[in-house]
């Protein structure tokens, strides 16, 4: 897992159009050149203002023995002050999809927050009907807190998700 890069164009680029259908209704609609260059390097901007003003941490996911792209994970939405959290968001290519290098990202993100950001809480979301993403945040020791009706606008319409939260005194009673 690193930050990206420019040299990941091509791969992003490759898997995320591989990967369009499979994502769609998962995630925010996009844009029409939304799997360019253009837009890979959009992205790139704004990941490393992001980052520079530590407001939000994008990382890609990479197969441990093929360097290849797999998928991407976000450490985003960071409040300090009296709250010190922050939200993940990920996504898996369609053909790494099931095969753990999700739960080994989301893992990692964890240490990175809880470890080097400082942070109390990570939260996340998922579409209600998504099962394995729900199954995968509760196998990594977050519980569930609720129903945020109408929470985020995905694939094109206002969507229900289940919420889910951990501590890092739950990380810390896990080791």
């Amino acid at each position: 897992m690193r930050a990206p890069h420019r040299r990941d164009q091509r791969q992003w680029m490759d898997v995320r159009r591989l990967s369009k259908d499979f994502l769609q209704p998962w995630e925010p609609t996009w844009p029409e050149d939304g799997a360019e260059k253009t837009a890979f390097r959009r992205r790139l901007r704004r990941f490393r203002q992001d980052w520079e003003d530590g407001t939000s941490y994008p990382f890609f996911i990479f197969h441990r023995e093929t360097d290849d792209l797999v998928g991407g994970i976000t450490l985003s939405n960071l409040r300090r002050g009296v709250t010190q959290a922050g939200t993940i968001g990920y996504w898996m290519g369609l053909p790494y999809v099931r095969r753990g290098h999700m739960a080994e990202a989301v893992d990692l993100i964890l240490e990175f927050a809880f470890e080097d950001l400082g942070l109390h809480r990570v939260e996340a979301a998922c579409l209600v009907h998504n099962e394995p993403s729900s199954k995968l945040l509760l196998k990594l020791g977050f519980s569930e807190e609720g129903l945020a009706r109408q929470y985020l606008r995905i694939d094109g319409r206002w969507q229900d998700h289940r919420t889910f939260g951990i501590l890092r005194s739950d990380r810390k009673a896990k080791s």
